[in-house]
């Protein structure tokens, strides 16, 4: 859509909105005329009187939406001009820089042509775009196809940075950082944030969102990620624990998980990992380096992809306990056997713990002194208690506990084990 746009109507305040706010409107150069024939007319049929007092006539109609080309370097509010909600009311032309503050009213439709990028950057630029349940703020593509547009790039640290009530669609179209295609990208260099609230990420190319290591999701509550090419959130471990039950990953995309980029948990308390209400699993890549007391509450799933490794290193500790009836997961993401690297201990913490757990299908290669293992236990005074737990499909042993290393004296009786390639359990002394 462009020049020649399905018409629409302006509503009387909103007019007013463009000529006499303080915060001025964006007017493309080449509309202007189409907005001094307007402010002209008004001036023409001006105030009237009405009974005992002044009123105001109805403004003209506006044929087209305003076009958006130029670099926002003011502050800047984008109203609701159109009526009918399946009309833009801007259409973005070129990939443009919001280096000010940018506010998007309630009801506002954006449309952006091919290929077009909004990027909001650091050292000034701001974007405030709050609906409501009855008025959602929408950026789509002009075309209403899957990865028409680039998407929104925050490189912004402003901790007024908001997204409520907003449908981002059609996403996608190029990468937003290195190979990776997102609708919402968050730099972690300059260490970008955001609030997410009520938001559905849909249609897109690539991620819904993509949290670079650095960036910070600032609130997160009850988001949606339907129809996207990948999964919905592609995060770091550290924004995990951000995310709240509530929040739906599945629904068509092309992996219903939240996938965790190669990453640490750190910090100086303990990081809780809790599950979903759509049970939707964590999937994780590369090296998980645990750095920090970590927790997983029961019900959890962790899905690892190839050759994917969880490092609890001397400065954390793992505690993984499930019930009898919501075990604690630890799978490949192909489900089947020996296809990630395992867990390995270093920590002699006493919370480092699996109980009514289920840890399968590791061993893909050695994960210490030449050993393959769904579960390793490495270092002086390094230690686990494992209790309840189901350990199967390894490509090697099931446990292995290296020299100087402890387990629970009953680790052999005290779970089950199935189908690993060597030994259940391996003690070395």
């Amino acid at each position: 859509m462009g020049s020649g746009a399905s018409s629409f109507f302006m509503k009387p305040t909103t007019y007013l909105s463009l000529n006499l706010s303080v915060q001025p409107i964006l007017i493309q150069t080449g509309l202007r005329l189409v907005f001094l024939m307007m402010a002209s007319l008004f001036l023409l049929t001006g105030c009237k009187k009405g009974t005992g007092d002044d009123a105001i006539q109805p403004v003209p109609t506006v044929t087209d939406p305003i076009l958006l080309s130029t670099n926002i370097t003011t502050k800047t509010t984008l109203v609701d001009q159109v009526a009918n909600p399946d009309l833009p009311d801007y259409i973005v032309t070129k990939s443009i820089d919001v280096n000010s503050e940018l506010t998007i009213n309630p009801g506002v439709v954006i449309a952006f042509e091919r290929d077009v990028r909004m990027n909001v950057n650091d050292g000034g630029g701001m974007l405030i775009a709050k609906g409501t349940a009855g008025q959602r703020i929408r950026f789509i593509g002009v075309q209403r196809t899957k990865g028409y547009w680039a998407g929104i790039t925050l490189y912004s640290g402003s901790n007024v940075n908001a997204l409520e009530y907003v449908d981002v669609l059609h996403a996608g179209s190029r990468t937003a950082y290195s190979l990776t295609k997102a609708a919402l990208f968050l730099s972690g260099s300059s260490k970008a944030q955001i609030g997410l609230k009520n938001c559905l990420f849909s249609e897109n190319d690539g991620y819904g969102i993509y949290v670079y290591t650095g960036g910070l999701l600032r609130e997160f509550e009850k988001n949606a990620f339907t129809n996207n090419t990948e999964a919905g959130i592609l995060l770091d471990a550290d924004n995990v624990a951000r995310l709240d039950p509530a929040s739906t990953f599945t629904g068509g995309n092309g992996r219903n998980v939240v996938e965790v980029a190669q990453s640490a948990v750190t910090g100086g308390s303990e990081i809780v990992w809790a599950g979903f209400a759509d049970k939707t699993p964590y999937r994780l890549n590369g090296v998980l380096d645990i750095n920090a007391g970590f927790s997983l509450k029961p019900g959890v799933t962790v899905e690892l992809n190839r050759d994917a490794i969880i490092q609890v290193n001397t400065t954390g500790y793992l505690s993984a306990r499930g019930t009898a009836t919501e075990k604690i997961v630890f799978t490949s993401a192909s489900h089947t056997a020996a296809y990630w690297r395992g867990i390995i201990y270093y920590s002699a913490d006493s919370k480092n713990v699996l109980e009514n757990a289920e840890v399968s299908n590791a061993g893909s290669i050695q994960i210490v002194s030449n050993k393959k293992a769904n579960v390793a236990v490495w270092g002086t005074r390094a230690s686990i208690s494992i209790k309840n737990t189901h350990v199967s499909g390894s490509g090697g042993y099931g446990v292995f506990v290296g020299y100087g290393a402890s387990a629970n004296t009953d680790i052999s009786t005290a779970n089950t084990f199935e189908a690993n390639t060597q030994t259940n359990v391996l003690i070395d002394k």
